[in-house]
């Protein structure tokens, strides 16, 4: 009999914490929708207590969902419990997740000892029970934590009303044969562990975070904590692409299920990598770009005879569209919305009618418009919510310096333009940008590869900036890499205004500490 494991997602919480990773309101609600039309179990949506942004969002998020259970995070003191449970107690199946640092090194931060600790979970378990019926706790740092020791805070967690238990690898630092071990043990050796979910949660700071977790599947966890693209802090989190197709495509020795329609899995791929900043890397497993791709002419003759040769899961599993092809300026509605389905996109008329505009566009200036193509621009729409809008853009380069770029912004809903020089186009335009708008952020990352092939192909610039400790990542694509970098730029200024604004509001998310634990 094929076991049911229970996918929980920390894409907006986990996932979000990556440097660089912010997310707007509505962006964190239109992720929330795809993971929940796509049949994870469990969204964590947030860290309520992180700031009235993410309380916010961790609500609206509650009162939107149509299946999934929707969690939110808690340290282990009243104050987060409370706000958490405000935030999530409107979903038609809410949790609450509570979790502190139960390893020598992690108990030193708050300074408790480990009876203190064993005090702190009991009072905090048996009050988030007392709120909600299911409740998850997590024992951080768990795969360094003493084997005895760890045993008796689980017990004790059980005993106060947690229905999941989730055991964090939280620095990656566990191995495949341990992490099914240690599971394996804790249901053996536990009184009550049989009556509750164990879970999993492993970083890939050494690369194993899917082998791990897969491993810990093995080992009895029945729920895998993970994130879309294996987003998250340092080295990312379990991948749920991974997880998923591995469970479908060997089923021979892991028979295991879960709920979700791994044809949606390259949309919300796609659209993850677009909001977080983050792109996926051409070779990365599943969703990579080269991915299903093949070029020596061993594999291409093997495909041609039998894709199975070389092929372990078809592309159209996990929503990949067939080679078809491209577009162009003579293409009309009907051919750009019927390409836009099948790349995963269902958009309304209103939609539709401004990317047919962009698509245009972009056709008027590239002879063919290909997947690619429509995916770089699909989402370039100028968010209502951003502060600063690029209105247009001019520059003069060459061999005779310096260089010059007449820049017009929207600032605040005002515009003003200004002149500035550069060494290069991209650094004039962007010391326009300096002038017209004031930071002292500095920027860490400047990067431009292009969508497709040609001359004329569109450029995807990505850039990462840094202020006070804060990091944003922006991203555009342009046929005009100056552009394309200027409206990267700007992008990235928008998600440090936002970042900004949630560390004056309250706890920044990546900024929550040991504080009042």
């Amino acid at each position: 009999m094929t076991d049911q494991v229970l996918i929980f997602d920390t894409t907006l919480r986990d996932g979000e914490q990556s440097p660089g990773a912010t997310m707007t309101h509505a962006e964190k609600l239109e992720i929330a929708e795809l993971l929940d039309e796509m049949g994870v179990d469990i969204i964590e949506a947030g860290f309520p207590i992180a700031s009235e942004g993410d309380f916010k969002a961790v609500s609206e998020i509650s009162r939107l969902s149509k299946s999934a259970t929707i969690c939110g995070l808690a340290r282990a003191n009243y104050k987060d419990i409370d706000r958490c449970w405000e935030a999530v107690k409107h979903a038609k199946s809410p949790r609450i997740h509570t979790f502190i640092g139960t390893s020598e090194l992690h108990r030193a931060i708050p300074n408790l000892t480990m009876d203190e600790m064993a005090v702190r979970i009991h009072d905090t378990v048996t009050h988030a029970r007392n709120l909600c019926d299911n409740v998850q706790w997590s024992p951080m740092d768990a795969t360094r934590t003493e084997w005895d020791y760890l045993c008796r805070v689980v017990e004790i967690a059980i005993k106060a009303g947690a229905t999941t238990i989730n055991i964090p690898d939280t620095v990656g630092y566990t191995a495949p044969v341990e992490s099914a071990d240690l599971i394996r043990r804790l249901i053996d050796t536990v009184p009550g562990a049989d009556e509750i979910i164990f879970a999993t949660h492993c970083h890939n700071d050494l690369g194993m975070a899917t082998a791990n977790s897969l491993a810990a599947v093995a080992g009895g966890a029945r729920q895998v904590e993970c994130t879309i693209n294996g987003l998250g802090e340092r080295a990312g989190n379990t991948a749920l692409e991974e997880i998923v197709m591995a469970l479908k495509v060997r089923p021979d020795i892991m028979p295991y299920a879960t709920r979700v329609d791994t044809t949606k899995i390259m949309n919300i791929s796609r659209r993850v990598a677009t909001v977080s900043g983050f792109a996926v890397q051409f070779n990365k497993a599943i969703v990579g770009k080269n991915a299903f791709a093949h070029e020596s002419g061993i594999h291409q003759d093997g495909m041609l005879k039998n894709k199975e040769t070389f092929e372990i899961m078809r592309p159209e599993d996990v929503g990949l569209a067939g080679t078809s092809l491209p577009l162009g300026k003579h293409s009309g509605r009907a051919a750009l919305r019927a390409k836009l389905v099948e790349l995963g996109y269902d958009m309304a008329d209103n939609q539709l009618a401004d990317i047919f505009v962009r698509f245009k566009e972009l056709a008027d200036r590239k002879k063919e418009v290909y997947d690619d193509d429509l995916i770089a621009i699909i989402r370039q729409n100028e968010g209502e919510e951003d502060h600063v809008k690029l209105k247009s853009l001019r520059v003069v380069c060459g061999t005779q310096g310096p260089q010059t770029a007449d820049l017009t912004l929207e600032v605040g809903g005002v515009e003003a333009a200004t002149t500035a020089t550069g060494d290069g186009p991209v650094d004039a335009a962007f010391n326009a940008v300096k002038a017209l708008v004031t930071h002292e952020a500095r920027l860490q990352l400047y990067q431009v590869s292009a969508v497709t092939e040609g001359t004329d192909a569109q450029a995807t610039v990505s850039v990462r900036m840094e202020e006070d400790g804060r990091i944003a990542t922006g991203q555009s694509a342009d046929t005009d890499t100056v552009v394309a970098s200027v409206k990267a730029y700007v992008n990235a200024l928008n998600r440090l205004i936002v970042r900004r604004e949630q560390s004056q509001v309250g706890y920044d998310t990546k900024g929550v500490s040991y504080k009042d634990v």
